[in-house]
């Protein structure tokens, strides 16, 4: 293997072989396999001053995994320590220190490195790399690896700024704004907003939750781990890896199936749904507002165990007529009602649309890749785009999954970036690019599939960009797998 930077930007400026974007999962995955192919010349450029991802920024209360952590947890990288069945935030995050502690990564992870543009030069096949801070990288390859739920969601409502109280998203929880006896608004439902609001409720005065559509939702079955569950993992790991196993397959022929249409397992899931509402809401008024009126998957199916009991309490009301505007005092719905609250707690998810929004990437030719998707961000396999040579992205379009774990899809991902490093160094080549026409075809086949699923079947997600699915994959994580495992060598261009 041919590792050392032969490479030259200039005379004096050395050239990384590969430059990571983000240290999250998906970062640190691909940091942990650089070392182990025996790659030293690389580094990870974090924004922040810490590693994690959204595990390092989202500290609301009640913030966990909405996937078991025996599979939301590297293959390569068993953990006997988890606390609960559904990690929280905390234990998540200890996991990802503890992994690159392990694996070295410290050497490799510069922090406060807010990466503001990325050009391919041409003449040298390699990577220009700035920081908002003013620093320049040179790499012959670039992996991005920022994610997809990173830049909260905050809608713009008239007089917002007039409000005399607190206002913040859940993904920048201010942790100095006391709850307890306060009159709180909830704006949003989704994801994270099902697991503060039963926190919330528990010290709040009152709680008003604006719900702009209803959720369909399973419960979670959590609880603690025994002690002696934890030795027994430790000792038989293969025991943990029969779980995860069970876990996978109830998310692929299970959840994946009533995306794809199956009635019996739609039936199944949207059945186990209504109970949970049925065992823990009475009121058959409040029921029927908590129902979707769209198909299992269309949005994501999500997992709790406190959040129908929490709109139960006496001291939460759930709101439907939406939010008109602000008031100094509190919220203007659209009926006309104001509702005098001194907290404002927007659980309004993220803006997934465009990918890469706060980087700029400049291709061949300089061309910009907000250009090259201006109908809608676009990947050979989710990794590779037309136009931008030895650009490998993890979590790119059309790889985020409704019904399993997104760590299985980093892994192949980072393997199959791997592929392309060794192949590239044992031929003596510099750069590989991904043709048109196979871009444009895989696309097509994939938007084929994915029209015919539960994603297409609602007006607004965050999976979509206008009437395009660009964020959710169209098929199961095996099938992935298969398709990275080998590179497909005719499908790009090399020299």
């Amino acid at each position: 293997m041919t590792n050392e930077s032969t490479l030259q930007a200039d005379q004096a400026t050395p050239v990384l072989k590969a430059l990571v974007i983000g240290a999250g999962f998906g970062g640190l995955c691909m940091g942990i396999k650089l070392k182990e192919a025996g790659y030293q010349d690389f580094l990870i450029l974090e924004k922040a001053a810490d590693l994690g991802g959204t595990w390092r920024e989202n500290t609301y209360p009640g913030a966990e995994c909405d996937i078991p952590s025996a599979l939301y947890s590297y293959s390569f990288e068993h953990n006997a320590d988890w606390e609960f069945k559904w990690s929280g935030q905390a234990q998540i995050l200890k996991y990802q220190h503890d992994t690159a502690a392990k694996h070295g990564l410290a050497e490799n992870i510069r922090y406060h490195q807010h990466v503001v543009s990325a050009v391919f030069d041409e003449s040298r096949s390699v990577w220009k790399v700035s920081t908002q801070t003013g620093e320049v990288y040179w790499a012959q390859h670039l992996v991005t690896a920022v994610g997809q739920l990173h830049h909260p969601s905050t809608p713009e409502f008239v007089n917002s700024d007039e409000f005399e109280g607190d206002r913040f998203h859940s993904a920048a929880w201010d942790h100095r704004v006391d709850l307890t006896g306060k009159r709180i608004a909830v704006i949003g439902n989704a994801a994270s907003a099902v697991q503060f609001i039963p926190e919330v409720a528990k010290v709040a005065a009152e709680v008003s939750v604006y719900q702009r559509s209803p959720n369909w939702m399973l419960p979670k079955i959590d609880r603690p781990y025994a002690k002696w569950e934890q030795r027994l993992s430790a000792r038989v790991p293969w025991i943990t890896r029969l779980y995860r196993w069970y876990i996978w397959a109830a998310g692929e022929y299970g959840m994946l199936s009533a995306i794809k249409g199956n009635r019996l397992a739609r039936w199944a899931i949207r059945r186990m749904c209504l109970r949970n509402l049925e065992r823990a809401i009475d009121d058959p008024e409040l029921r029927a507002k908590l129902i979707p009126d769209y198909p299992i998957g269309a949005k994501r199916v999500l997992f709790s165990d406190h959040y129908y009991p929490a709109l139960a309490r006496d001291n939460v009301h759930l709101r439907t007529t939406g939010v008109k505007a602000f008031t100094k005092k509190g919220i203007l719905a659209k009926d006309k009602s104001e509702q005098i609250v001194d907290v404002v707690i927007y659980g309004t998810g993220f803006k997934t649309n465009p990918f890469l929004a706060d980087i700029e990437v400049l291709g061949r030719d300089g061309r910009s890749i907000r250009e090259a998707w201006q109908e809608g961000a676009q990947a050979y396999l989710g990794v590779s785009t037309h136009g931008f040579p030895n650009l490998h992205m993890l979590y790119g379009p059309n790889t985020n999954l409704g019904h399993t774990s997104i760590i299985i899809m980093h892994e192949a991902q980072v393997n199959h970036a791997l592929s392309v490093l060794r192949h590239l160094d044992a031929n003596g080549l510099k750069c590989c690019e991904v043709r048109a026409e196979v871009e444009r075809d895989y696309n097509n086949e994939i938007q084929a599939r994915l029209s015919a699923m539960a994603f297409s079947k609602v007006a607004q997600s965050w999976y979509m960009d206008g009437n395009k699915v660009t964020n959710n994959w169209a098929g199961g994580t095996r099938e992935y797998q298969r398709r990275l495992k080998r590179v497909d060598w005719s499908a790009y261009s090399v020299q």
